[in-house]
């Protein structure tokens, strides 16, 4: 691991100290999370087809009605309720790190933890935003398309063959970009570090946002490849995520432990 200096931070601020890291970082915790999903695959696969079924019955449901153009920013939308789902790959990370052998079963011990309540706080702030996220996204379609239509094929045609689709595409992306930024500082490093300490999540959270404040570079580099391999998992209907969501729960973990003075 790559650490060009520690960054002492006021504790009085409610916040842990961090490091800085390089982005060789981050391929060393993407190879230690996908040599963790090889030698726990069998367990983990299981429990990530969780996330992509609910996303797949969310999707069935937006594609009825005046929901459709709810599809997309959901679609989209889903990845920003991933760290609060991973929470239980922290903590299979946590006891593989202490030297356990963590079944299937670990992965709900989350709630056993002395910082859950916390960990729940932080996990309702994602839901806030994911929720602020799909309303913002409805606002613009309205604002820039109209009512929603009857039918898929409407939806599409007036999505890509009109100025008004396109530009509802632009500051969508631009929308969406947004959110997911806010999502990967406030949660990168407060949930695995909540799974693995007993503190506020206040502190948490303000960790979080210094480490990320003191690693723009790696950072931005990190937010971008979680979101091309949620797309990639995303393709088709969301069962790629049954590999990719426990690969980046255990990435996290990882780069968790090189973010902060533990």
């Amino acid at each position: 691991m790559h650490v060009a200096h520690t960054q002492g931070l006021d504790h009085a601020a409610h916040a842990a100290e961090v490091r800085t890291i390089a982005v060789a970082d981050l391929g060393q915790a993407l190879r230690q999370g996908w040599a963790d999903f090889l030698e726990h695959r069998g367990d983990l696969i299981f429990v990530g087809f969780i996330y992509p079924l609910v996303g797949l019955i969310a999707a069935t449901i937006a594609l009825q009605g005046s929901l459709i153009p709810l599809f997309f920013p959901l679609a989209a939308g889903i990845g920003l309720l991933g760290p609060a789902v991973s929470v239980g790959f922290y903590e299979l990370a946590r006891r593989r790190e202490a030297g356990e052998d963590p079944g299937w079963s670990h992965f709900f011990d989350v709630v056993r933890r002395p910082a859950f309540d916390s960990i729940a706080a932080v996990d309702g702030l994602l839901l806030a935003i994911f929720l602020a996220w799909l309303a913002v996204a409805a606002l613009l379609y309205v604002a820039l398309i109209g009512p929603a239509p009857e039918t898929v094929a409407t939806f599409l045609d007036r999505l890509f063959t009109t100025p008004q689709g396109w530009a509802l595409i632009l500051l969508g992306n631009l929308a969406g970009a947004g959110f997911a930024t806010l999502v990967l500082a406030l949660s990168v490093v407060s949930l695995p570090m909540l799974v693995d300490q007993d503190v506020d999540a206040r502190t948490a959270i303000n960790t979080s946002l210094h480490a990320v404040a003191a690693n723009k570079g790696p950072m931005l580099r990190w937010g971008l490849t979680v979101a091309a391999l949620l797309v990639l998992g995303s393709i088709p209907f969301f069962v790629g995520l049954a590999v990719v969501l426990p690969v980046l729960g255990y990435a996290t973990w990882h780069l968790y432990t090189r973010l902060v003075v533990r």
